[in-house]
């Protein structure tokens, strides 16, 4: 059975929990990091050596990086469909996935940690603001992607939904100050997954912290 090593309140782990549930794979899933610890342990660096989560164990398999994680459930569960054939509809979707982690991510992170991972009195206020208006011209950029299509990649769930999840979630979820509204597309995409049963109870439904 596929392994997914790292704790559920991960936005990475989030990712391919979500995607094992939308393929329909039977999975365990083990609590690895955070206050769980246990990343920092000799066996899982000897796996994964940058002591992060997620890790997967598929039989004698194991890979890190969570997007890495996602394409490859995917490719081997759903060539074709969540995985596509086409090389070109294919580089278009990593790009969206790669910049997910090289621009969305980073701007979240300052929102996230400042809101829920520090006490109030000791938020720095300046750097939450700016990683608003960062994180809302990323998201700006993401609902133009979405104008016209249900999801990331046109008219299907494919690869590319599942690194946006976690990230939608907590952008909606949050008590973001200065939110800005005018984002009808990511707005709707969100709307679509909370209908979605695995978005729910490996996203949604996980409280933020």
């Amino acid at each position: 059975m596929l392994k997914i090593l790292g704790r559920n309140n991960s936005s990475n782990v989030t990712k391919a929990t979500w995607a094992a549930e939308e393929l329909g794979l039977p999975f365990e899933r083990l609590d690895i990091g955070g206050e769980y610890g246990g990343n920092d342990q000799a066996d899982y660096l000897a796996m994964n050596p940058n002591g992060r989560v997620p890790t997967i164990v598929d039989g004698d398999f194991v890979l890190w990086e969570s997007n890495a994680i996602v394409r490859y459930l995917c490719a081997k569960h759903d060539f074709g469909g969540m995985y596509p054939e086409d090389l070109q509809v294919r580089a278009d979707l990593d790009r969206w996935m790669d910049w997910q982690q090289t621009t969305v991510a980073p701007a979240m992170r300052d929102v996230f940690w400042g809101l829920i991972r520090t006490a109030p009195e000791q938020r720095n206020w300046e750097q939450i603001h700016a990683g608003v208006r960062a994180s809302a011209a990323a998201f700006r950029m993401l609902d133009a992607r979405l104008e016209g299509r249900d999801f990331v990649g046109g008219d299907r769930l494919t690869m590319a939904d599942f690194p946006f999840g976690c990230m939608v979630y907590r952008w909606f979820g949050m008590d973001v100050p200065n939110r800005p509204e005018d984002m009808p597309n990511l707005r709707g995409w969100y709307s679509r997954m909370l209908q979605r049963p695995a978005f729910r109870t490996h996203v949604s439904d996980i409280p933020i912290t």
